[in-house]
């Protein structure tokens, strides 16, 4: 990613774009070792910008992202079958990360960031943040099928953790309200397998109280400064 050398600088907070102009024109600033005097430079990631000798560096912004994310998306960074991620549908300006993940199938609720800390506040089971998901699902769970659900199960080589389910509607898909604490790869498919009810649809509506509400599929938004305070609470 590159940006003009007056708008990397004043990023450094050095000063401000026309003063930062200022600085370039009179031949303070260096790139790379060479001395740049034209405002038209660009600036590359791996560059060494340098003013009176001195290297400096942008100061990172923190960027808190919700996206809608649809189906026959993967959230990792890269994918080694070229299959379209989640980052191909924002573009903010800067390298950002998703909290978790959410699988290829599924859509709903995902946060990116650039803020470590927070992302492992989110993503570590020991501070149990609930995530809340919408699952339409083969047949109808039984009475005694939903205890066992709600107990813990063992699936892989693991015993999930206590769980919520509620069965909102029944129909050819049953329709169930499901919330979880943990993020195993695919946790709630299995889940859902391991009662003998394989999800059809699923989508994740909440991570603690932050709702997706009628945030459209595909897009995303900027939370609110309460939405990243809510969430550094957690």
């Amino acid at each position: 990613m590159s940006c003009r050398l007056q708008k990397y600088l004043a990023d450094a907070q050095v000063a401000s774009r026309r003063k930062a102009e200022e600085i370039i024109l009179s031949g303070r600033v260096s790139v790379n070792g060479d001395i740049v005097t034209q405002l038209g430079t660009k600036v590359e990631d791996g560059d060494t910008v340098c003013v009176d000798g001195k290297e400096v560096r942008p100061v990172q912004k923190n960027i808190y992202i919700m996206l809608h994310k649809p189906e026959g998306y993967v959230t990792t960074a890269k994918e080694q079958f070229g299959r379209p991620a989640v980052l191909d549908l924002v573009d903010c300006g800067c390298r950002i990360y998703p909290v978790g993940r959410l699988d290829y199938d599924t859509s709903g609720l995902l946060l990116l960031t650039n803020d470590g800390e927070l992302t492992y506040r989110l993503t570590h089971p020991k501070h149990n943040v609930e995530k809340t998901y919408i699952a339409q699902v083969e047949g109808t769970p039984s009475d005694e099928e939903m205890q066992r659900f709600r107990k813990g199960l063992e699936i892989d080589d693991y015993i999930t953790a206590p769980a919520k389910i509620k069965i909102l509607k029944k129909a050819a898909l049953t329709t169930l309200k499901i919330v979880i604490h943990e993020g195993k790869n695919r946790q709630v498919r299995k889940m859902c397998d391991a009662i003998g009810h394989k999800v059809r649809r699923l989508k994740r509506v909440a991570t603690g109280k932050l709702s997706l509400g009628d945030l459209e599929k595909g897009k995303y938004r900027q939370l609110t400064e309460e939405e990243i305070d809510y969430l550094k609470t957690l």
